[in-house]
């Protein structure tokens, strides 16, 4: 057979998957835990597998216990977290607008988000603490991609408008960010560039406790809306005589990728292009059914920022590289190769 039915046993919830879909997931699945055990070991100072796990078990020798608990775990878990979010909100994003191309850094969201870091860095950063510029990131995201809805509203929100007043709204906030950074103190600076790179490198567990709870609460909520956006690819037409509610439905999508993409680049930066290759890479592996894109793609996320976090830390030690740089060193001729491809039809 080549599906696995999932039903409760009243028979109220039924949940059809592709065989292919699950080893897909499970493969990915045992590559993420080997990304903890592996990436918590590698660095300067090299640990065994076991001992990492014995370390995370709170039953290793104490040797490790500050590396490990310390400095390399909670970074590894933050690369992982913030790569699923940015994977999730790219699929969701590029499911409403219908448009490959989409994702949180094209139109609008990261740069919501940037805007808002950047002027907190820039005229509070002596003044409030630093601890703060999370909940800045986060509610510049929200305030703009509000913004960007509001502007887009005409007896209902359309794609195509949605995707250009986006674009139109980052390019906008590019152009406040960048004028912030000329009037910006010396001192806070590189404190800004650092930020708008991308990187994880002072990851810790309060950035952990406040990632993994949003992306462990918006990711079932999504997989519950992902019949309705399989019905959103047909077209608004097709989806309303199915009994789908596009404009709520849409609207919830939005707000919920927002909130993934505000999270993570509050925390790690705005690292460019995560959210735009990885549903590409999971269409790849299992087709277009969103129930199965979104956890294929929060995994392909989850491997990207960690592998590129993982070089920008060992690779050029001692210098620790924006994991921000690998991404967009990556992301950027694969956004001008989906130019290319589709070209005839824009």
């Amino acid at each position: 057979m080549r599906y696995i039915t999932f039903r409760n046993k009243k028979d109220t919830i039924s949940v059809q998957v592709e065989k292919k879909s699950v080893i897909v997931i499970c493969l990915l699945s045992l590559f993420v835990i080997l990304s903890v055990v592996v990436g918590t070991g590698l660095g300067n100072t090299m640990i065994s597998p076991k001992e990492v796990i014995q370390t995370i078990l709170g039953k290793g020798s104490g040797e490790y216990d500050f590396i490990i608990q310390t400095l390399r775990f909670p970074r590894v878990l933050v690369s992982l977290f913030v790569g699923a979010a940015l994977g999730v909100s790219g699929v969701i994003l590029q499911g409403i607008i219908r448009n490959p191309l989409a994702s949180p850094d094209i139109i609008g969201i990261t740069s919501g988000a940037s805007v808002a870091a950047v002027a907190f860095i820039t005229f509070l950063g002596g003044i409030v603490s630093i601890k703060f510029l999370p909940l800045a990131a986060i509610t510049g995201a929200i305030i703009v991609s509000l913004l960007i809805y509001l502007l887009s509203w005409r007896s209902g929100v359309t794609p195509i408008r949605l995707v250009l007043i986006g674009i139109g709204i980052s390019a906008v906030m590019g152009a406040g960010t960048t004028l912030m950074l000329v009037m910006s103190p010396f001192f806070s600076l590189g404190k800004a560039y650092i930020w708008l790179t991308g990187s994880v490198y002072s990851a810790t567990w309060e950035d952990v406790y406040i990632i993994v709870p949003v992306v462990f609460i918006v990711v079932p909520l999504l997989l519950y809306l992902a019949r309705s956006l399989n019905s959103q690819e047909f077209g608004d037409n097709v989806a309303v005589g199915l009994g789908v509610t596009v404009q709520r439905h849409r609207f919830l999508l939005l707000l919920f990728s927002v909130l993934l993409a505000g999270v993570a680049v509050s925390i790690a930066g705005a690292i460019g292009f995560v959210g735009l290759i990885a549903p590409h890479i999971a269409r790849k592996l299992v087709g277009r059914p969103f129930g199965s894109l979104i956890i294929v793609s929060a995994l392909i996320g989850s491997l990207l920022v960690f592998i590129a976090d993982l070089i920008a830390r060992t690779a050029f030690y001692p210098l620790d590289i924006p994991a921000g740089i690998f991404t967009a060193g990556v992301g950027a001729p694969f956004f001008l190769y989906l130019l290319f491809k589709n070209r005839n039809q824009f």
